[in-house]
């Protein structure tokens, strides 16, 4: 469905991939947080708010016919890096569980704040449906 960009000799990433080509109907998840529908946080966990925020990324991408193995492309914004790399195993399990082993390709960066204060993560999403 979609093709993965590994260039020759290049150590193959684990979690992630170098990049992805893909054709189809684009779909454009805006950065999602830890909160449920109603807009409210029900845990300050940083595992918990990484799954509900995959969770929330897969309920924007259902409503418009895509499934997780359509993300073509991640950015993930965290407050704190020490504590993403404390949780590596944790976020991988959340991962794994709602999104699968479907890789995309990702970027990670730690940033100053992000608007909702309580929010300890926040992910941007694109998927591809093939045509």
């Amino acid at each position: 469905m979609h093709e993965i960009l590994q260039p020759e000799g290049w150590a193959k990433p684990v979690g992630y991939a170098n990049g992805v080509a893909a054709r189809g109907k684009l779909v454009f998840v805006g950065g999602q947080v830890g909160w449920n529908g109603q807009c409210q946080f029900e845990t300050d966990d940083f595992v918990g708010q990484v799954r509900q925020t995959l969770e929330n990324i897969v309920a924007v991408l259902a409503e418009a016919g895509a499934e997780p193995r359509h993300i073509t492309s991640m950015t993930w914004y965290f407050t704190d890096k020490a504590e993403y790399l404390a949780n590596l195993r944790g976020i991988g399990e959340a991962y794994r569980e709602v999104i699968g082993r479907h890789f995309p390709a990702m970027a990670a960066m730690q940033v100053m704040a992000l608007v909702e204060d309580r929010a300890k993560v926040e992910i941007q999403a694109t998927a591809v449906i093939p045509e």
